[in-house]
């Protein structure tokens, strides 16, 4: 059985209706698990704090910007081929000029990118810093591993490296290569000021949930800052290519409540005391599986 033209546009329109509604509802099937990456995901990770309750308004109006343009220029597009076909214009158009088009193609794509301007720059500036930082905590990126000092608090720090497959319960074991043996731990609800540098190389302090990204470079402190409006823990990753390991550096944010974040930093005050704040050897790389290199890491941190 063959569809007339005008079934065929119409079966092509519903089509794509299905696919952009399949996307719109893509965020929600991201939401699996809070503050970590799953299966299938294709949507944002979900937000963990205002830092990316902002970046998901923003994504949002975008997607829907692109959604109209979308349908918009497909549909211009289905009309011009029916409209325009061989079988109805044996004799083609030679209309070359229309000003009032040429106005509109330039105007409206202007219009639209300063809608997408204004509140871009306000997130930027959003994302920058907080003026009323409760915690400061110092992020330095080392090849590689992390190492975190909270200044506020004795300024007491300690390395966090990544932990071996065979380390984590089988229940754990999706977390391997995000999961780490000391987290970053922060009160819930606190604006939390972070000072980003770096020891070696460029690396970058990126935890999705929370909103937060920047660089840790050499020679310089950058800031930013993040807040956790519930308990549980976020991960991230260097998501700046570093060296050879770069793969090896997850970072696990905690975050708790304000009684168990000041016994936490009671008991870190005691259990870091001795750290002398030396850099642990780096692991040079080596042509082995990627469960050989994880446990040499863990070897070299004892």
């Amino acid at each position: 059985m063959r569809l007339s033209d005008g079934k065929r546009i119409w079966a092509v329109i519903g089509g794509i209706a299905a696919v952009v509604l399949a996307m719109a509802a893509a965020p929600a099937m991201a939401q699996g698990m809070v503050g970590a990456p799953h299966a299938w995901g294709m949507g944002l990770q979900e937000a963990g704090g205002p830092i990316k309750e902002a970046i998901h308004h923003f994504n949002n109006l975008v997607f829907g910007i692109i959604v109209v343009i979308t349908i918009f220029v497909l549909a211009l597009l289905v009309w011009c081929v029916w409209r325009y076909r061989a079988s109805a214009n044996p004799n083609p158009s030679t209309t070359s000029h229309n000003t009032l088009l040429e106005v509109a193609w330039t105007v409206v794509p202007v219009l639209i990118l300063v809608v997408i301007a204004i509140p871009s720059f306000r997130l930027i500036y959003y994302e920058d810093r907080t003026p009323n930082a409760d915690l400061t905590i110092s992020v330095q990126g080392r090849q590689w591993y992390w190492n975190y000092t909270y200044p506020d608090n004795g300024n007491f720090n300690f390395d966090s490296y990544p932990l071996a497959e065979d380390q984590l319960p089988p229940e754990r074991r999706h977390l391997f290569r995000l999961a780490v043996d000391n987290e970053l731990v922060i009160p819930v609800g606190a604006n939390i000021r972070v000072i980003t540098t770096g020891r070696d190389v460029i690396h970058s302090f990126f935890v999705p949930a929370l909103g937060v990204q920047r660089y840790s470079i050499p020679g310089r402190a950058l800031e930013t800052w993040m807040r956790a409006d519930r308990e549980g823990v976020f991960y991230g990753q260097c998501n700046q290519i570093c060296g050879t390991n770069h793969w090896f550096m997850p970072i696990a944010v905690r975050a708790v409540s304000r009684e168990d974040f000041d016994k936490w930093v009671a008991e870190a005050r005691t259990r870091f005391a001795s750290a002398d704040g030396t850099e642990a050897p780096a692991i040079a790389a080596a042509p082995a599986p990627a469960q050989t290199e994880t446990l040499q890491i863990a070897e070299a941190r004892r």
